[in-house]
């Protein structure tokens, strides 16, 4: 079954996507119109919100970190579903320099692979009809790439969008929408992005304002009809391999970085998930056979992880005989201590003698290749593993053995190696695909 697709996408970030995207899946799913949402490249916070907006989990597409065949068999969600919208990342072609497993990590490269046009968002603040010229060159910049047309967005007036029409008309590039400039729908900035879904107590009434809000100033049907799809996925689909029969996985607003895919693919292969919160002061399940800390906001909570003593206690006690792998959030929660925004230290597991501190916040960003110089569960010494590194905490100590020669998309080594001692491990990179 090919489900037709659209991938909303726009020249730069920060232009109106996200909006646009719960918009549409808001509306269409009033209508009774079941869409399934998806997101180009590494990212954590938005699928929440398509998730909360169109009542079907929202799965990670990344051209950089995973293969072809990963790629159509992580489409086959959606199946049953009558329309795909893909979210773009960043601007519509802004990818690395080299190309990883199946592409650039670019929207664009979706798009040209799935036969998805692409609904680009302009953000038409300070301009008119130069609108246009964007357009066109967006519209002829990669053949492959189709446009589906426009919507326009932080529209002025009557009169401004008359003059953005025209200039559309006259490169022959069609209006989808024009949508006037609206707080209502707005929401907080974080400092790894977007509020997180579940952390947004108003975001009921955001969506239903989004929806209302789209339905009233997009052409919902010519939106739908402009929906193509070439891609037919496989009965099956590359997974990884899960570290465990039983995996006590960390799960609450502290540790809640895990791709679906991820957890979906440990089940598809026979895996059982255990969830705990550390937040709510709960120990892994001294059943499980491996224990796996999330990346999160961790920062955010230290006074709290630090008081926890059954959380503490029950994962050092665990870590003796059981491994315990933590991502970004999770690797720091289980370092030696971590530094909170003010300067004030807290003590964490101790598991391993990392020290890091969000003091001084500095990004690290970026994909990242790396071979394993030490077993991970599920993984050998030499496997490659492809993600991405996003955080803004700095390590001031790391006195283990490195887990991985890390490198980014360019094949530069990074300092960010990961760590172990005994049967704890950790790394800021975030696990996405096995390399092929």
């Amino acid at each position: 079954m090919t489900v037709p697709g659209l991938l909303i996408s726009a020249p730069a970030s920060g232009t109106g996507k996200t909006t646009l995207m719960l918009g549409l899946l808001a509306a269409f799913r009033s209508a009774g119109i079941a869409v399934q949402p998806f997101k180009s490249g590494p990212d954590y916070i938005d699928p929440g919100f398509h998730r909360a907006a169109s009542g079907r989990a929202s799965v990670n597409l990344d051209t950089w970190a995973m293969g072809a065949e990963m790629l159509s068999g992580l489409i086959q969600t959606a199946n049953g579903a009558d329309l795909i919208l893909a979210e773009g990342s960043m601007g519509l072609f802004d990818g690395v320099v080299s190309d990883g497993a199946c592409g650039n990590g670019a929207s664009a490269g979706l798009a040209k692979m799935t036969g998805w046009p692409v609904v680009l968002v302009l953000d038409t603040s300070g301009q008119a009809q130069s609108a246009a010229a964007v357009a066109k060159g967006f519209a002829e910049m990669q053949e492959g790439v189709n446009l589906a047309g426009v919507v326009l967005n932080r529209v002025a007036s009557p009169r401004h969008e008359a003059m953005l029409r025209a200039g559309m008309v006259s490169v022959g590039i069609r209006v989808l929408g024009a949508l006037p400039r609206s707080k209502e729908i707005e929401m907080p900035s974080r400092h790894l992005g977007l509020v997180q879904a579940e952390d947004q107590s108003d975001l009921a009434r955001i969506l239903k304002a989004a929806g209302a809000f789209v339905a009233e100033h997009v052409d919902l049907e010519a939106v739908r009809s402009a929906a193509m799809g070439t891609l037919d996925a496989p009965a099956a689909q590359t997974v990884i391999s899960p570290p465990g029969q039983r995996i006590a996985l960390a799960r609450d607003g502290a540790f809640s970085f895990v791709y679906p895919h991820l957890i979906e693919g440990w089940r598809r292969q026979g895996a059982e998930v255990l969830s705990f919160s550390p937040l709510a002061n709960e120990a892994p399940d001294p059943s499980a056979d491996i224990c796996w800390l999330p990346g999160g906001y961790p920062e955010l909570h230290a006074g709290q992880l630090a008081a926890n003593d059954t959380f503490l206690t029950g994962l050092r006690d665990f870590a003796k005989t059981k491994p315990v792998h933590g991502e970004c959030g999770g690797y720091m929660a289980m370092g030696a201590a971590l530094i909170d925004k003010d300067g004030t230290r807290h003590e964490m597991a101790g598991l391993l003698g990392l020290v890091t501190s969000y003091e001084k916040r500095k990004m690290h960003l970026g994909y990242r290749a790396a071979r394993l110089l030490a077993p991970l569960p599920g993984h050998a010494i030499n496997a490659t593993l492809r993600g991405h590194e996003f955080h803004y905490s700095t390590i001031l100590e790391q006195p283990d053995a490195p887990l991985a020669e890390v490198r980014d998309a360019g094949g530069a080594v990074v300092a960010e190696t990961g760590s172990v001692r005994g049967h704890a491990s950790g790394s800021f990179f975030h696990l996405i695909a096995e390399a092929s």
